[in-house]
């Protein structure tokens, strides 16, 4: 008899509440669990095909390791053995960072991929790690830090009771939101606009989330921080501002005005390409509105100015009165994040601690650009050791950053290259062992990054739906098993990895004397846990420690994972509360509204006021039936909408003699490809749309479906010099290319 089980949906940042429909070890449905206090029963495609996902016969059942130069199925001692024996000799002749560890968007969908890589970093000591944020998010995250004092305070707008919402370079209708989990993003806007609020878009494309808007600003790629600039000097000349009960909080407001005097509306609007009174009017309608927020994304982030952007977003939210103030933006607060401490000064946030070997590259939360991890592997230096071996976790790379083509040639020079990946892709068949995770209906699910970026208050898990299937590994057990292998301990018990850390833990917690466990016997503490395993207990240890938990009986009524599993569709903790100035670790104590990079890259910034753009420049775009490179296996998920098009205008099309549907040609600094146009005024003049995550046409790779109809890959377009100088992110949007009509019979891929 079929039985139902619930899930948290691990596809997209919404983190939705799944009812699975499960007929003895198979999901069979999937539709919104109604009673979740999170989602309350919302759904979207990706969710509704949970079980096509999980059930997808590509997907790896047994480890592959590779003999004679061809991988071959293999016994998960064999594969660990394969490991041990291929990174530790590399570590030991040639120093840890010859050893890089590169963590792909899915590690922040798993319990395993938020509990072990952190473990696994802070053993090898490696600097060379490479992560999805420089192709997505680090902009947000250096701007926080500089601003805030910590990289992951990040304030997320409060959608439920905002007045006013002013996106940028979003499409939550069919990203379903990004640095702001929030289920049923689309409900949650057209409530903003039925209780008489205002929307406002800016987007080169008019998106879905556009046509919603009550203004839909079609702005020129790459502009934002100037117009952000612009907005704020308005607000600065027509005496606009109000910190209201932020100003003690807030130091660097003159200094601040006295920076972005050149960027008025007049100044910026030839290089937007937005007429100078409506900038006027949006500054305007900014700083009346009883609340308001401003929120951007990805489209903001992927450009030469994405951390000004960034932190231009937080400068209007702070200027207006409206940073943490409900119906504002607020920082949630995570069951699972840190003790609160006293407010006080910090050791604030720093960049540049060490740099890559080749272009001397600054880190930037410990990371080196993706895009420098080819030159990092090929290139030799007098600065070091060249990486040799890579640890990749969840990550294609050779898809999702720029020049894949190269990167894909430098991974086969590799001394060894472990990928935990479920699939065969583009960059794991290159791996000397892979190893598969489990499906993900037979894996727990919590949401420790995530909630994080909540716009309410909440904590929900979700056990394993159904059994680890025979001859599995369970994906815990595989990273644990992967940290002993990579730091010597191979052979050991993978139980002492959640011990260790359980020890280690708790053994800070009670010399802390803010710490509700101060003093007490931190193993009289372990022996409390509850949990079937070691990742539940090391949930129920940050959960008790949190701002929520029960310290450990210090708070009875607190939180537990006990308490927890006791309530299967989540505990509301209610809506975001203002928290300053508890979330502030600058060295001042204080919102740092003019760090020194930031006015140190203002003078970039300024030069774009003369910049003259190209013909032609190219911006991506996201599907509601995707998530990066993840989905095009499942054919649920494809077709329709879902296709791999050079979305162009129509003055640009009849300019350039082509017709909807002809194959077009589209040339950037990296390289060549070819895909059909369609032609759509959804886009402004001047500017091509390619989606992100295909080109799966690369020989070596296991996946059918996305094999018969795979695109082309829109990062081969770039060579991988473009970023933004404070965060190291990929420059991806606005980036000028070429286009020209070309015959049917020219290949896809150059």
């Amino acid at each position: 008899m079929p039985r139902t089980a619930l899930r948290i949906c691990p596809l997209c940042e919404a983190t939705c509440g799944l009812t699975l429909t499960v007929e003895g070890t198979r999901v069979t449905g999937a539709r919104g669990d109604r009673e979740d206090v999170f989602s309350k029963g919302f759904i979207c495609p990706k969710g509704a095909a949970f079980g096509a996902v999980d059930s997808d016969p590509d997907r790896l059942r047994v480890p592959l390791v590779r003999e004679d130069g061809a991988l071959r199925e293999a016994t998960w001692e064999e594969a660990f053995d394969a490991v041990a024996a291929g990174l530790r000799p590399v570590v030991e002749r040639y120093g840890p960072h010859a050893l890089g560890v590169v963590l792909g968007n899915p590690n922040v969908h798993t319990v395993a991929g938020a509990l072990y890589p952190p473990v696994l970093l802070a053993a090898l000591r490696t600097r060379s790690l490479f992560t999805a944020s420089t192709v997505d998010q680090m902009p947000k995250h250096v701007s926080s830090g500089l601003l805030f004092g910590d990289a992951h305070a990040i304030p997320v707008p409060d959608l439920d009771r905002t007045d006013h919402l002013l996106l940028i370079g979003a499409n939550p209708l069919e990203s379903n939101g990004s640095l702001c989990t929030a289920p049923d993003f689309p409900g949650r806007l057209k409530a903003l606009r039925a209780r008489g609020g205002r929307l406002t878009v800016v987007d080169p494309r008019r998106t879905r989330t556009a046509k919603l808007a009550d203004r839909h600003l079609a702005i020129r790629p790459g502009t934002d921080a100037l117009l952000l600039a612009a907005l704020a000097t308005v607000l600065f000349e027509e005496e606009l501002t109000d910190l209201g009960a932020l100003a003690p909080h807030v130091q660097g407001v003159g200094e601040l005005r006295d920076a972005l005097r050149d960027f008025t509306p007049e100044a910026v609007a030839e290089a937007c390409d937005l007429d100078a009174d409506l900038i006027r009017t949006l500054a305007r309608e900014l700083a009346a509105a009883p609340t308001a927020a401003v929120y951007a994304r990805i489209g903001s982030c992927t450009v030469p100015h994405g951390t000004l952007a960034s932190w231009l977003v937080d400068v209007l939210n702070v200027l207006t009165g409206n940073l943490d103030r409900p119906g504002g933006a607020l920082f949630p607060q995570a069951a699972t994040g840190r003790t609160p401490r006293p407010a006080g000064p910090g050791h604030g946030f720093a960049l540049g601690r060490w740099h890559s070997r080749v272009r001397r590259l600054p880190e930037a939360k410990g990371e080196l650009p993706l895009s420098a991890l080819a030159e990092e592997i090929d290139t030799a230096t007098d600065e070091g050791e060249p990486v040799r071996a890579l640890v990749v976790i969840a990550a294609n790379p050779v898809l999702s950053a720029p020049d894949g083509d190269r990167l894909d040639k430098a991974l086969r020079s590799l001394d060894f290259m472990v990928s935990v990946d479920p699939y065969l892709n583009e960059t794991s068949r290159h791996a000397d062992v892979v190893l598969p995770p489990p499906p993900p209906s037979q894996s727990p699910h919590h949401d420790f990054a995530f909630n994080g970026f909540a716009v309410r208050n909440q904590v929900r898990y979700s056990r394993p739906a159904v059994p680890l299937e025979p001859g599995r590994m369970a994906e815990t057990e595989i990273h644990a098993r992967l940290v002993l292998a990579a730091t010597g301990m191979h052979g050991a018990d993978p139980a002492a990895v959640d011990a260790t850390v359980v020890e280690q833990t708790l053994g800070k917690a009670v010399q802390d004397v803010h710490s509700p466990v101060h003093g007490r016997d931190p193993r009289e503490l372990a022996a409390q846990l509850t949990g079937d395993d070691g990742p539940e207990r090391r949930l129920d240890l940050m959960l008790r420690l949190g701002p929520y938990g029960d310290g450990f009986g210090a708070r009875p009524d607190g939180l537990t994972l006990r308490a927890l599993l006791g309530h299967p569709h989540g505990i509301d903790l209610g809506p975001l509360r203002p928290r300053l100035p508890q979330p502030l670790k600058t060295v001042s104590g204080r919102i740092e509204l003019l760090p020194a990079p930031i006015a140190g890259d203002l003078p970039r910034l300024r030069r774009a006021l003369r910049e003259r753009p190209a013909a032609l420049v190219l911006v991506g775009r996201r599907h509601l039936r995707s998530n990066n490179s993840w989905m095009h296996n499942v054919p649920a998920l494809t077709g329709g909408s879902n296709r791999c098009t050079l979305q162009l205008n129509p003055r640009d099309a009849a300019r350039l003699g082509i017709g909807d549907g002809e194959p077009v040609r589209v040339t950037g600094a990296g390289g060549a490809v070819t895909a059909p146009a369609e032609v759509t005024d959804a886009v402004r003049p001047g500017v091509v749309s390619l989606p992100h995550g295909w080109g799966h046409d690369r020989p070596g790779t296991r996946l059918n479906h996305a094999g018969a109809d795979p695109g082309v890959n829109v990062n081969q377009l770039l060579d991988g010099s473009l970023l933004d100088p404070l965060s190291g992110n990929a420059v991806l949007n606005g980036v000028p290319v070429e286009v020209a009509a070309v015959p049917e019979k020219l290949t896809a891929r150059t």
